[in-house]
């Protein structure tokens, strides 16, 4: 609730900017539910948090690729060409850190060598509000790109043109039109149109925190 304080005391300043903390035990009761219906009820309850949540009706999780292309397509030229060239950038950074293998014979017929392997599965969350985090995307999809993941699945509320178009760019699999800690539970448990993912990562709310300290202190993502 919005709270108009006037000509507060110096004194008062403190407890005034103080951020709202939530409860840790009820915070973690409510990952609990979260986890436990999207675990049940699929994605049937990940398009009823969607409503309760967000007061946003959705009637599938998925996006299509049409749908992924259409919004895409709004971003304006000088704005596609600016995403073009950061992504330009870091996909060069990023494909000079590619480790080579190199092996070293220790002793007569003993090979060693370091090999890294790339996660097949990840999940990324970029979180809604009035900046889009396009940059977030490319960020975490180039390198996931170069590093050999199969599956990136992308879950944000977000609606912005240039998440979309980001997206794409960075071949992102899928994209789920899902936010807060049921995108995070969905990723991690999987439902019939989201597939559950090996680690996941991006930014969020303290909800999308919770879920996902929650989904790592249970060993599922």
């Amino acid at each position: 609730m919005l709270q108009t304080i006037l000509y507060p005391n110096q004194s008062e300043y403190p407890s005034i900017c103080e951020r709202p903390q939530l409860d840790a035990a009820s915070l973690d009761q409510l990952m609990e539910e979260i986890f436990r219906e999207v675990k049940v009820k699929g994605d049937q309850a990940l398009i009823d948090y969607t409503y309760q949540f967000e007061n946003r009706q959705i009637e599938s999780v998925q996006y299509t690729e049409q749908e992924i292309s259409s919004i895409a397509s709004q971003v304006n030229t000088e704005l596609k060409k600016s995403i073009e060239v950061a992504f330009s950038n870091i996909y060069k950074f990023h494909e000079s850190q590619k480790h080579e293998v190199k092996k070293v014979e220790t002793s007569p017929g003993v090979i060693c060598w370091q090999k890294a392997s790339p996660i097949e599965k990840i999940g990324i969350y970029i979180p809604g509000g009035t900046a889009p985090l396009f940059s977030t995307i490319m960020m975490l999809a180039i390198p996931a790109k170069i590093a050999g993941c199969n599956e990136i699945i992308l879950a944000t509320p977000a609606t912005d043109p240039a998440i979309f178009y980001a997206a794409k760019l960075c071949g992102v699999t899928q994209m789920i039109k899902v936010g807060g800690a049921q995108a995070i539970a969905a990723m991690a448990l999987g439902t019939q149109q989201v597939p559950k993912v090996y680690k996941i990562f991006g930014p969020g709310n303290q909800y999308v925190t919770a879920a996902k300290m929650f989904a790592n202190r249970k060993g599922i993502a």
